[in-house]
């Protein structure tokens, strides 16, 4: 037997001992051998018997990868509606009417309606983020620098002791673990999901988007140091972290397609990092985080900006793609909504050669991203598999079209069209 070891938190006998020992994928076939993956909050080993019944542990270091999705199904929060109700008074001395579970990727979120004039969001964030109150507080306090400057962001609600977030013990059925609570305002306004997606409100997601990231931009904060999350798998500087996760789409045509996007992003993206504006990035600016308004008979307004989980020191070319790649996941003419909401960010940042170039495969690795993390967050929270896969849905069929298409013809699409879209939205100003 042969044990190779990377930052090992545990011995394999002690390893082996620990009660929250998890095994998250039963059989299957890798090198033509069975596979046994187990793994607790920091650290792995995986256990195969190769082609000759040779069987060989290795060990490596999930904290690493600093990525709630990466941890265990125990990470996420589990409250009862009972426990949120006793929470919420004991933090904040009110008492809910109607408690409404909101959907949510790896933390536990709620709409709580007090009375007819007060609603709030409570958000119970998992237990690996709740280790980094710094990160947490940051993005509280990037939601107060946005609303102050006119921009439809959350705000928290201090518990009756003036904290705008309290550590706390619960129990959500793996025992006590430490959640961070905060209380936020409830935002009025429907996700952009279920308006018709229109040229208009693509332009205003692009603009938004483009305002967002260039307010963030002119934020101070003592610990800005932290959104320097260099091993976070949801950074677009990070593509490459994708690829130990690759052999869960063993099987799967698309598998190729992720693998020559990370190649290419190797060759063609990293080298020229030092030539994209940097910026403060919220990362997440999908479909399901902005809310929108009827502002007029025929159009629409955002309302509202959430979830700043994923904000981290970026690129403003970063945000451009992460918002045209999620406005393209329910949209039929998936190709011309690039065109808007393009058309929208230039109105406020014009993109310069560089990212120009780069914005194809940009698009094309949050796709990426998308799809591969999905597939193992199911396997690690399989109850929330219709929330986790919405974007694999139609996500591998927008990946493979815009691949199949390349990058010269797409972009003949976007751009060219773009610029026609920012002279009528002149013209109409």
């Amino acid at each position: 037997m042969y044990i190779y070891v990377s930052q090992p938190k545990y011995s394999l006998r002690q390893f082996c001992s620990r009660t929250f020992l998890k095994l998250w994928n039963g059989n299957g076939t890798k090198r033509g051998g069975t596979y046994l993956n187990w793994s607790n909050r920091n650290s792995c080993f995986k256990l195969i018997w190769t082609n000759d019944y040779t069987p060989v542990v290795t060990f490596f270091s999930l904290h690493s990868f600093s990525v709630a999705s990466m941890a265990l199904a125990e990470s996420k929060p589990n409250l009862s509606h009972l426990q949120v109700s006793e929470l919420v008074k004991r933090l904040f001395d009110l008492t809910p009417s109607q408690i409404h579970p909101l959907p949510s990727y790896d933390d536990q979120n709620f709409h709580l309606v007090v009375s007819e004039d007060k609603e709030y969001v409570l958000k119970v964030m998992n237990s690996e983020d709740s280790q980094n109150p710094t990160l947490l507080e940051l993005q509280t306090h990037a939601m107060t620098f946005l609303h102050e400057r006119g921009l439809p962001a959350q705000t928290v609600l201090p518990t009756t002791s003036g904290q705008v977030m309290s550590l706390e013990d619960i129990d959500c059925g793996f025992g006590m673990q430490k959640y961070v609570v905060r209380l936020l305002t409830y935002l009025p306004g429907t996700t952009i999901t279920k308006v018709p997606c229109s040229p208009q409100i693509l332009y205003e997601a692009g603009k938004m988007a483009a305002k967002m990231d260039t307010v963030l931009q002119e934020m101070e904060h003592p610990q800005l140091h932290v959104l320097q999350r260099e091993k976070f798998i949801w950074s677009l500087s990070n593509i490459p972290l994708l690829e130990p996760y690759l052999h869960l789409m063993d099987g799967d045509p698309v598998q190729q397609v992720v693998k020559s996007v990370i190649q290419l992003y190797k060759t063609c993206v990293q080298p020229k990092l030092g030539s994209f504006r940097k910026c403060i990035n919220h990362g997440d600016f999908n479909d399901h985080n902005i809310l929108v308004q009827p502002d007029d008979s025929t159009a629409y307004k955002i309302s509202g900006i959430l979830d700043f989980g994923d904000m981290s020191s970026g690129y403003y070319v970063f945000e451009l793609a992460i918002t045209i790649m999620y406005m393209m996941i329910e949209n039929p003419t998936s190709l011309d909504v690039a065109r808007d909401v393009l058309a929208g960010w230039e109105s406020v940042i014009p993109l310069n050669e560089a990212e120009r170039d780069a914005l194809y495969l940009l698009v094309l690795c949050r796709f990426c991203q998308s799809l591969v993390v999905a597939r193992h967050t199911v396997v690690q929270h399989p109850e929330n598999k219709d929330y986790l896969m919405i974007t694999t849905k139609t996500g591998i069929r927008h990946l493979c079209r815009l691949w199949e298409l390349g990058k010269e013809v797409v972009e003949k699409r976007w751009f060219q069209n773009a610029a026609q879209d920012s002279g009528l939205q002149a013209q109409e100003v």
